[in-house]
């Protein structure tokens, strides 16, 4: 499991239990308090009166609310939170409310969906109690509405065939505790997933247009444990010297501006193209600093794989890149080639930007004359000679895989198939080496 909500009756203990989960478990969890008391302390609203307002900031609020919890999944954690919407919603409907239910309906399929809703169980008597204890009046919600609540929580639930995992919470609270530690399977004292098998640090290369952002978008939608069984990937970090190219090219459009000669790029076919070859050592650098900070800053109780992203042409334009590494990056590094041929890699990439047809960093296409002139041909196959192996660099023996990605496909099970194939052996060579 990577995303779990806790839902119960006011004055249930969630606040309490999780609380106490994150402090215990620190390198494995991650709490988000609930969203309506979030919104209504910030925006200083009414729970009651402001129910219109209220709405519409909780609809603002909410993807924000879920970029964060992909980020937290992302990392390894496992995000714990605090009731949901679909409560609220419950809320709405026994307080007549109409518009909020409006507003949120339509946002129901956004992603992401919990891998399970906890229920923590008191009778609404207990919760009447425990309410009037903790003296918040403002949020207190009588009996009545109470079990009109739970009449369409339950409804709302039903409608979407979720089961709810019910806690028994009238009893002492360190049963309580002790039951949704078991449930959550949290192991003390150390991370949650055995994230140590996997890769440190993963290049991933090969022209564009052939597969490499496919790889991360494909990696990103699955569940943390899922990809570290099956692709032996962390929750990972994406370095990539396209932006940095990009950047490059807006800042020799501001230079163009201001009447002066372009630095490194001319534009072509409706992009660029790059005309000082020296950038490509320069990029290089530049991830390759980085690469080494986020190193020096890593957490080893919060494994990561870092995967590295680029493309190179040219005589000697992989083994010039890959020199510029520092030994401590080459030593836990493994290679990933994905193989196209050069008119593969030009059709995927004219059809990358006409199905988008806008302008951008996130749809470029590389105009046919840099495709020929930077990728049309490259070193990977010379250095690289067999499908599988190790290359010197420096000193260092670096394991390779090169993993053939033609036809194209968009088929997630074909990709899997693609991708297992080529990870299993890389990493039983890394591990083999470390």
């Amino acid at each position: 499991m990577d995303y779990v909500v806790v839902e119960g009756l006011p004055a249930v203990g969630k606040s309490e239990t999780l609380a106490l989960l994150e402090r215990f478990y620190p390198e494995n969890v991650r709490v988000f308090p609930e969203l309506v008391k979030e919104v209504v302390e910030r925006e200083r609203l009414d729970l009651f009166r402001d129910r219109v307002a209220l709405a519409d900031a909780l609809v603002a609020a909410l993807p924000a609310r879920r970029q964060r919890i992909l980020e937290t999944v992302g990392h390894g954690f496992l995000c714990l939170e605090e009731s949901h919407l679909g409560v609220h919603r419950a809320y709405a409907i026994a307080l007549r409310d109409a518009h909020f239910p409006a507003v949120y309906d339509p946002l129901l399929s956004s992603p992401p969906d919990p891998d399970l809703y906890v229920r923590l169980e008191i009778p609404v008597a207990r919760s009447i109690e425990r309410q009037a204890a903790r003296g918040t009046p403002r949020f207190d919600i009588d009996a009545p509405t109470l079990d009109r609540v739970l009449v369409e929580l339950d409804r709302w639930h039903a409608d979407r065939r979720i089961t709810p995992l019910c806690i028994d919470a009238d009893r002492p609270a360190h049963g309580v505790v002790e039951q949704l530690t078991e449930v959550l399977q949290l192991p003390y004292g150390s991370p949650r997933r055995g994230l140590t098998e996997t890769f440190d640090i993963l290049f991933l290369l090969g022209r564009p247009a052939s597969g490499k952002s496919e790889f991360i978008d494909f990696m990103a939608h699955l569940a943390t444990a899922k990809r570290a069984e099956a692709f032996h990937i962390a929750p990972f970090d994406v370095l990539d010297d396209f932006p940095l190219l990009w950047q490059r090219f807006e800042e020799d459009d501001l230079w163009e501006g201001l009447g002066h000669p372009r630095l490194h790029s001319k534009r072509c076919d409706g992009n660029y193209a790059v005309t000082d070859d020296r950038l490509w050592g320069f990029l290089i650098e530049k991830v390759s600093r980085e690469l080494d900070r986020r190193l020096a800053a890593s957490d080893p109780l919060l494994h990561r794989t870092i995967l590295v992203e680029f493309s190179r042409g040219g005589a000697t334009g992989y083994a010039d890149a890959l020199r510029r590494f520092s030994p401590g990056v080459l030593d836990r590094a493994a290679i990933l080639y994905i193989s196209v041929p050069f008119e593969e890699s030009w059709r995927r990439n004219i059809a990358r930007y006409d199905e988008k047809r806008r302008d951008g960093i996130l749809t470029h296409s590389v105009p046919r004359e840099e495709m020929e002139r930077t990728y049309g041909s490259d070193d990977w196959g010379s250095i690289a000679g067999r499908p599988r192996g190790r290359l010197e660099v420096n000193g260092i023996s670096v394991p390779y895989a090169t993993m053939d990605n033609t036809p194209e496909s968009t088929d997630p099970a074909v990709l899997a198939a693609r991708y297992v194939a080529a990870l299993g052996p890389l990493h039983a060579t890394w591990r083999a080496a470390r």
